[in-house]
């Protein structure tokens, strides 16, 4: 029925932000007419986490963050891409996390996980 998700962001800058996903976090895209561009991600996944407006996130809120297998040597690759992060790496307890800036005043969370996910056939059963 569902077969993915579809994310979004708005920016003040469209055409940088386009263009730091394709040129420096490297995700492959369909351009649909006029330059918009559709991305095409690895994987995903979803986390459905309880609302906490004194140390987390209100109701309502959501947030797009990326994750990689191994953390030290992404961040050394988007650097050297010129990609600016905006803290060190930091134990979160669910991974290891730092954050990064994109076009338009976003700043978006990398981490590694330390979860495991089932294989993708197990999860289409």
């Amino acid at each position: 029925m569902i077969k993915g998700v579809h994310t979004m962001f708005y920016s003040s800058e469209p055409e940088a932000l386009r263009a730091f996903l394709r040129d420096k976090l490297k995700f492959p895209c369909t351009d649909v007419g006029e330059g918009w561009l559709l991305f095409d991600l690895p994987e995903a996944d979803m986390g459905c986490h309880p609302a906490d407006p004194v140390e987390g996130e209100p109701s309502g809120t959501h947030n797009i963050s990326f994750y990689c297998d191994d953390l030290q040597k992404t961040v050394a690759e988007l650097k050297g891409r010129g990609v600016q992060f905006t803290d060190e790496v930091a134990d979160q307890g669910y991974g290891l996390v730092t954050h990064f800036k994109m076009p338009g005043d976003f700043e978006v969370q990398l981490y590694q996980p330390r979860y495991s996910k089932q294989p993708a056939k197990a999860r289409r059963k």
